[in-house]
């Protein structure tokens, strides 16, 4: 219970100050014009605020594990062409996608250790981020991160359908530890995890993630994909 309390009243992270202080301010405006429309200001404000939630997650360190980059549910997991931006090459790899709905933690963290290679941000559509094609047609934000091992994959931010806006916390070259904050997007959106071929998925479509502890893959286990059921 008092976990659940701790994790509803997490920090604000930054990005939210200005959006929270706005939300604020047209909440005072509308009091003066009338009372329940004040108070429905309230409800947006603290919703609001409670979109910007940061609250602290504690990263399995292993190396070979893949965590989770957003919170959210696994919306899809399949082989496809990586797309041209992360410069992965032109074999089928791994992706998995996770969906951030508007009440999920929307704050992204990198789900392995590594070295920044590359930053792409590429304009596009406002689909709803559930769709297939919302990978190729909508805004996005790609980074390849170079392992320590040497292996390259791929992380892609997504905007969705009432997403406007890309945030990304951090440069090309840079390290990147696994677990780190490394970007946000703003409002309803999804992430794609890009790994090589054969690697074995320890998640399933339909399960809730945890950005920064759920593991997604393990690139240095032989475990045969994860299977599940709902029930």
């Amino acid at each position: 219970m008092l976990d659940s309390i701790a994790a509803t009243l997490a920090p604000i992270h930054r990005e939210g100050y200005r959006f929270v202080a706005i939300f604020a301010a047209i909440t005072l405006v509308a009091f003066w014009l009338a009372t329940p429309l004040g108070w429905l200001g309230v409800v947006a404000t603290l919703w609001c605020a409670y979109f910007f939630r940061d609250p602290d997650r504690v990263t399995p360190l292993r190396e070979g594990l893949i965590i989770s980059p957003a919170d959210g549910r696994i919306s899809a997991i399949e082989d496809v062409m990586p797309p041209d931006e992360l410069d992965l090459g032109d074999a089928m790899q791994l992706r998995i996608s996770v969906f951030m709905n508007v009440f999920d933690v929307h704050v992204n963290r990198a789900p392995a250790a590594g070295r920044i290679e590359r930053i792409a941000y590429v304009p596009g559509k406002f689909l709803n981020a559930e769709l297939d094609k919302a990978s190729e047609d909508n805004e996005r934000q790609a980074l390849t991160l170079a392992l320590n091992s040497g292996t390259r994959i791929g992380v892609v931010q997504i905007a969705g359908l009432v997403a406007r806006r890309i945030v990304c916390f951090v440069k090309h070259g840079e390290p990147l530890g696994v677990g780190e904050r490394f970007g946000l997007i703003r409002f309803g959106s999804r992430v794609d995890v890009y790994l090589p071929a054969g690697t074995a998925p320890l998640v399933a479509v339909g399960q809730r993630a945890i950005a920064g502890e759920t593991v997604l893959a393990d690139l240095n286990s032989d475990e045969p994909e994860r299977e599940a059921r709902l029930g």
